[in-house]
């Protein structure tokens, strides 16, 4: 009896936190440094907060990446995705006018400018874009989430995720927090596979 008892805790923790576990074993030995990712066609940036000066300082982190990977010729192109509303300090805008700052031509950046979720993100640059191998650029806590759903949505994803601990400590804890629900609605679009909000450009 005890060991039926040992065996059913075992079997209810491992589903407990099937949940939390799955992005990291879906993105395993696909998550990279700049300087040892694939060459891929395209960088695609999630986006996140944008202030009214330009973008926040994790998503400039998110930015600096994609600038490295374009000039080092490990990717021809970046895709921005985020929200573009001006609720939301129109994201793909200032990514876009911040890649081309620093030396990304304009004409090898493209917007995705109804990117609300990452799921949406990753259907959307699939079809709209024609996206069937990337580089997934965001922060480190979220990059898991990120390549794993990308790879569900039909994506060669690799990914390369900014640490941020040491420059953004409180952002990056509550990041890493907020990933316990996201993994769960993760999970869900894995499974339920659902349209994005807005299915055009």
């Amino acid at each position: 009896m005890a060991i039926w008892i040992v065996a059913a805790g075992v079997g209810g923790c491992v589903l407990a936190l099937a949940p939390f576990t799955w992005p990291y074993l879906a993105s395993a030995g696909r998550r990279r440094r700049v300087e040892s990712v694939p060459a891929r066609p395209v960088a695609v940036v999630l986006g996140a907060a944008a202030w009214p000066e330009g973008p926040s300082p994790l998503l400039a982190r998110r930015l600096d990446l994609a600038v490295r990977l374009y000039e080092e010729g490990r990717v021809e192109r970046v895709i921005v995705s985020g929200d573009n509303r001006e609720v939301s300090r129109c994201e793909t805008d200032v990514m876009s006018a911040y890649l081309v700052e620093h030396g990304v031509p304009a004409d090898r950046v493209d917007a995705d400018r109804h990117g609300y979720r990452t799921w949406d993100t990753c259907v959307r640059v699939r079809d709209l874009f024609g996206v069937r191998s990337a580089v997934m650029v965001t922060q480190s806590f979220h990059l898991p989430r990120t390549v794993a759903l990308a790879r569900a949505a039909g994506i060669d994803a690799v990914g390369v995720g900014d640490a941020s601990l040491g420059a953004r400590r409180r952002s990056t804890v509550i990041g890493y927090a907020r990933e316990l629900g996201a993994a769960l609605k993760a999970l869900r679009d894995v499974v339920v596979r659902p349209a994005p909000a807005i299915a055009e450009l």
